[in-house]
């Protein structure tokens, strides 16, 4: 008898073999730092109760829906279910239902074998394997292209069990071996021949990219073909390790690839959203302000004199005005794209926003935002057009704010708060400290903003420590998190 809650199509046992992956799956989406309570793990066991376990789709977003709760954790997400649960589904015969042999396929696309050649795709040559894929590519039949899948990497990949090897080079091996390029090409010349030659050039490139599509789940299966292997070899706990990639907001802006740095932009959207929404809550219910002894004494009348019920003033609360001085020199431009980006974003929660870009120079950048909808162009201003070359391009932190306290000086008041941004690696220049020792007399507030481990401050030409003096505070800024973690202050 099935356990309760599995469905009884399972074989006996497989029960506890699910609870034991589902146990391993959550603790890895912990780990990855998807955070995942207990009540939504036991909110995901009540879910598999109801979708039919053999459906490998029904089952990952069953599981979706319960655990995941940030569109931008869903990457990881999908890459441990992957791993946790890579033999699960209707194509490793789960279920009552299994498809057609292998055997079937390659005798419908290539004809009966000879006798004495083996059965199925592993058994095919080199030049007839190529066919087979361009013929399953052309007809877009699935089964087929998970059976070629499975050949291709046993007879490409090399994998050798225990060898230290990762997935990527397995995945590099197999696919220069198919040269799926050379196969796009050849099912495009073979749709213009069926046309002879009277595709328009729109027809021509919806074509195409739909023979990209194909192509593409073609690598995903390899991909995932070589991911069950490595999991039956090596365990999915090992694998997942293997696999495991810091959420959008752990990426180290200082480190990330381009790939990464296109997740950032797409996390930082709604995680502006929900800061300004904060900030705004944040500032309607502010403290109470000092006493009013003379409300206070008129209300105790009706308490025969006894000040019971204390008065308050409640100021209204006013918005601070913002101004950022970002060093965009080297590795550290990245870090300040996106404080700027941020910084911009709410800017509706702050009465005015300025921005000051240097290197050894420095140069107003206010303008380039203003009417600009898609801050990546602004950005895009700020690298190609402010004058921020002083001498010789290298940072030099105490010349720009020299500059910055003789042109700007004046306009810091007590309603200012400076935001300063970079790792102070000032190639051994004089500090010029006193700078912001004026700026701090005036302003509300000054921090400084460090996108380098705490650990390496005042290593080397680094002298935050000595214009920390100067600031309210020194953060450590790496990633999106400490940068959300520091913003919600501001108000």
């Amino acid at each position: 008898m099935a356990a309760e809650g599995v469905a009884p199509s399972l074989p006996p046992g497989s029960s506890a073999g699910l609870l034991e992956s589902l146990s391993g799956f959550v603790t890895e989406l912990r780990t990855a730092g998807i955070p995942v309570s207990l009540t939504e793990n036991l909110d995901a066991m009540e879910a598999l109760r109801y979708v039919p376990l053999e459906d490998r789709e029904a089952f990952k977003y069953a599981l979706a829906a319960t655990l995941v709760k940030n569109n931008a954790h869903w990457k990881a997400f999908e890459t441990v279910f992957e791993v946790y649960f890579s033999f699960r589904g209707r194509e490793y015969h789960i279920g009552d239902t299994a498809e057609d042999s292998v055997d079937m396929l390659v005798t419908d696309l290539l004809g009966p074998r000879q006798s004495g050649e083996s059965g199925g795709a592993e058994g095919l040559t080199p030049e007839e394997l190529a066919e087979l894929l361009y013929r399953a590519l052309m007809d877009g039949n699935d089964a087929m292209l998970r059976a070629i899948a499975r050949a291709a990497v046993t007879r490409y990949a090399g994998m050798e069990p225990g060898r230290p090897v990762g997935g990527t080079y397995y995945l590099y091996r197999t696919l220069c071996q198919l040269d799926l390029d050379a196969v796009l090409e050849k099912m495009v010349n073979a749709a213009r021949e069926e046309t002879k030659g009277d595709m328009t050039e729109l027809e021509e490139r919806l074509t195409r990219e739909e023979y990209e599509a194909r192509l593409a789940s073609m690598r995903r299966e390899i991909e995932a073909e070589i991911r069950r292997r490595l999991v039956a070899d090596r365990g999915a706990e090992a694998v997942a390790k293997s696999l495991r990639k810091p959420l959008p907001e752990d990426i180290d802006f200082m480190h990330a690839s381009r790939e990464e740095l296109v997740a950032l932009r797409k996390a930082i959207a709604p995680l502006t959203r929900k800061l300004a929404v904060r900030l705004a809550r944040k500032r309607r219910h502010g403290r109470k302000g000092p006493l009013d002894f003379r409300s206070t004494v008129r209300h105790s009348l009706s308490y025969g004199g006894v000040p019971a019920e204390p008065k308050f003033r409640y100021p209204r609360p006013s918005k601070p005005e913002i101004m950022v001085v970002a060093d965009i020199s080297g590795s550290v431009a990245a870090f300040a794209r996106f404080t700027l980006q941020m910084v911009y974003a709410i800017s509706s929660q702050f009465s005015r926003v300025r921005s000051f870009v240097f290197i050894d120079g420095i140069d107003e950048v206010t303008d380039y935002f203003r009417g600009n909808e898609d801050i990546s162009d602004a950005i895009h201003r700020i690298n190609t057009e402010a004058d921020v070359i002083w001498v010789d391009g290298h940072s030099d932190y105490g010349h720009a704010f020299e500059v910055f306290w003789e042109r700007w000086g004046r306009d810091v008041n007590t309603k200012t708060t400076v935001l300063l941004l970079g790792d102070a690696r000032n190639n051994y220049h004089a500090a010029q400290s006193w700078v912001l020792a004026e700026v701090s007399k005036k302003a509300r507030h000054v921090y400084w903003l460090n996108p380098e481990p705490r650990s390496y401050w005042d290593t080397g030409d680094s002298i935050v420590g000595q214009y920390a003096t100067h600031c309210d505070g020194a953060y450590e800024c790496r990633n999106l998190k400490q940068l959300e973690r520091f913003v919600e202050q501001l108000g």
